[in-house]
């Protein structure tokens, strides 16, 4: 059985991590917030957010950019998070001692967090985007791409 390789495998690089515990719905809504944006963008919004889950998800993104320079010889400057995914894992099961020598049981969540860098140096049409990606400013007159702040309509700093 031959296995089909990826189109864009030498383009792209991820890290995964697997067994984290933590709810799959909590982790989502971290995950949303950085999806699409530039590495050193979405290093920047992990580090701000309130929210416990950010800090394995920053690991994971970390992570992935050092697979990309060590191994692939990439840009940090040029990385993009193309996928982020989470998905639900195992559920660890316990019992912890009640009254009258009852068990009470305790379901802790897993997930498994998939972070997916795109190079898009490899990308000639996305050279007008790379040049937005390093202005500090959010809007540019050449191209018509908007930029949304973090801050702007509550964002990610929602109830817990």
């Amino acid at each position: 059985m031959i296995k089909k390789k990826k189109k864009n495998s030498y383009r792209e690089v991820y890290a995964l991590g697997q067994h984290l515990s933590m709810s799959a719905y909590k982790a989502r809504r971290v995950i949303d917030q950085i999806r699409g944006r530039s590495y050193e963008e979405a290093l920047m919004i992990l580090e701000l957010m309130p929210y416990r889950v950010c800090y394995p998800i920053f690991k994971l993104v970390y992570s992935a950019a050092a697979n990309a320079t060590h191994n692939k010889g990439f840009n940090e400057t040029y990385l993009v998070i193309s996928k982020a995914e989470v998905n639900e894992g195992n559920t660890v099961k316990k019992s912890q001692p009640r009254a009258r020598g009852r068990s009470y049981p305790i379901k802790r969540p897993t997930c498994h967090i998939t972070i997916v860098l795109a190079d898009l140096s490899f990308y000639p049409k996305y050279k007008d985007y790379l040049m937005y990606l390093k202005k500090p400013g959010c809007r540019n007159e050449n191209i018509n791409i908007t930029c949304h702040h973090t801050y702007s309509s509550g964002g990610p700093w929602d109830k817990k």
